[in-house]
């Protein structure tokens, strides 16, 4: 055990139960420095429970039992990180999880089953998990906030089973078991009443499937019931097209009008902008991320870009300057690990695209990935989103721009489009990120994907890239365990790629208990 990378066998680490047997030994300066960052975490959840309403809350709802392995969240995901690796994934994580504790105090400070505080409530705009905030930038005054976030999406990420009673609860109302379990959590949230009520109006929009609209059907359902209207945003399917943009564009003025009429307030065009200016910012250091990932020595990558960007991107859509801020941050300690060229693991054996729908429930597979095989997880499906500089000062193009995000966010712009957006492109980005191999998720729940198998086969031959399916059921590891996963990966380098892992000791690990 030492400061160098690949000094410790990581499996020794786990143990079978829900937490490891101690914490990783990085060096003295690396093992104090995460300790300090533990320390702050610890200290932001204990300041979290001072507010009588979220401890109200934690015992109201079933789900926010979860949030006790956010400590464990974080360090799986800087699990064999050094240096400026180290401090790149604590400025990502520790934010976002302050991030979820300040939706967290909103949400139980309006809800009518917690806090009731009706005022406050008549400024809350609820918004799907999966959908882009960005329609709230223009209004400062009001808070954009998600439940679904809360209780489903983060709960996953923090726990493994953290949803599967909710799926049990919805099963048994009679939707099909193979139905997406994210919209079926979330139905299963509402039909177990374990779901917080507030808010002045609702916004929804068609994200990626028929299963989200599903679970958009049940939620209008029982927030009409409370009083709460909803407006969903139509997004066209056909988002590479020009002829729906006319179309894509009158969704959003309509949204933006009913969000007017629940509320009271007016769009600030004033505020809209700040924000773009800073959400083309964070797109502009995310781009820079990524460009390193075409070198030899990339620095921003895996699991750290992909979860971090998720937030940025669309929850928080340039509306906090404090993402702006670690962004720069981010930006210059990449910058310094590239110029020193800094690895990030201890050897570098194949470079890897993370193509399609992740595994929730085990998100720090990408870097086991890395740790294990030495397989670098440059960039994946979920980031490569939209990217172009949005209008700062000119509302007639603003609202196209509005427009155009939410056809291309996160999910829908590789759904949703053709098969050249989820096909062609894949191919297209191995070659522009030297990739040998692609890892590409199979999520058993998802028809779209699931029936383009034999195609990726065929085009993974004609570019002579290596192709590795993974299966998963996105948020209920019963299906296929976080083991199952792993051993997609295993059986494909040991038999195929006649390799042998860069740490035996994490090629089958006792985790299946763990957070």
């Amino acid at each position: 055990m030492s400061k160098a990378l690949g000094s410790e066998a990581l499996g020794s680490l786990y143990t079978g139960g829900k937490v490891r047997k101690r914490r990783e030994w990085r060096g003295f300066r690396d093992t104090w420095y995460d300790y300090t960052r533990w320390l702050k975490i610890m200290g932001m959840l204990a300041k979290f429970m001072l507010h009588p309403n979220n401890v109200k809350g934690f015992f109201r709802y079933r789900w926010m039992i979860n949030y006790l392995a956010v400590p464990m969240m974080i360090d799986k995901h800087t699990t064999g990180l050094r240096g400026k690796h180290l401090r790149i994934a604590h400025e990502e994580y520790d934010l976002v999880a302050k991030d979820v504790a300040d939706l967290l105090t909103n949400v139980f400070r309006a809800d009518r089953n917690v806090g009731n505080d009706v005022e406050f409530s008549k400024k809350c705009v609820i918004l799907d998990e999966n959908e882009m905030f960005t329609i709230m930038c223009g209004f400062p005054n009001l808070k954009a906030v998600s439940w679904e976030t809360a209780a489903v999406y983060v709960s996953v990420l923090l726990q493994g089973d953290g949803v599967i009673h909710y799926l049990d609860v919805i099963q048994e109302m009679g939707l099909p078991g193979d139905v997406c379990p994210m919209p079926a959590a979330e139905a299963g949230v509402v039909v177990d009443d374990d779901i917080p009520i507030f808010g002045a109006c609702a916004i929804q929009c068609n994200t990626t499937c028929d299963g989200s609209l599903m679970g958009n059907g049940v939620l209008t359902r029982r927030y009409e019931r409370e009083g709460i209207p909803c407006f969903q945003i139509a997004a066209p399917l056909r988002h590479t097209e020009d002829g729906v943009q006319e179309y894509a564009a009158q969704e959003i003025r309509n949204a933006i009008k009913f969000i007017e009429e629940k509320t009271g307030e007016k769009w600030d065009w004033d505020a809209y902008f700040t924000c773009m200016k800073r959400f083309n910012e964070e797109n502009s250091h995310r781009q820079s991320w990524m460009e390193m990932s075409r070198t030899d020595y990339p620095q921003v990558i895996g699991a750290n870009l992909a979860l971090y960007s998720e937030t940025t991107y669309m929850a928080v859509a340039g509306r906090a300057q404090a993402f702006v801020d670690a962004d720069r941050r981010i930006s210059a300690l990449a910058k310094k690990a590239y110029q020193n060229k800094d690895m990030i693991c201890k050897e570098y054996r194949h470079r890897a695209i993370i193509w399609g729908v992740q595994a929730q429930y085990y998100t720090d597979f990408l870097p086991w990935l890395q740790n294990c095989w030495g397989i670098l997880p440059l960039v994946d499906m979920l980031s490569l989103v939209y990217l172009d500089k949005v209008s700062e000062d000119d509302p007639d193009q603003a609202i196209y721009d509005i427009a155009k995000l939410y056809q291309e966010m996160i999910m829908r712009n590789r759904t949703h489009g053709g098969y050249e957006v989820l096909l062609d492109d894949l191919w297209r980005f191995c070659e522009y990120y030297n990739a040998d191999m692609v890892i590409l998720w199979e999520h058993i729940s998802c028809k779209a994907l699931d029936g383009m198998h034999g195609l990726f086969e065929e085009r993974a031959r004609e570019h002579g890239v290596r192709l590795v399916w993974v299966n998963h059921d996105l948020m209920d590891p019963r299906v296929v365990p976080r083991q199952n996963i792993r051993d997609d990966v295993n059986r494909y380098m040991r038999s195929v790629m006649r390799e042998e892992p860069v740490d035996p000791s994490l090629e089958v690990i006792d985790d299946a208990k763990a957070w």
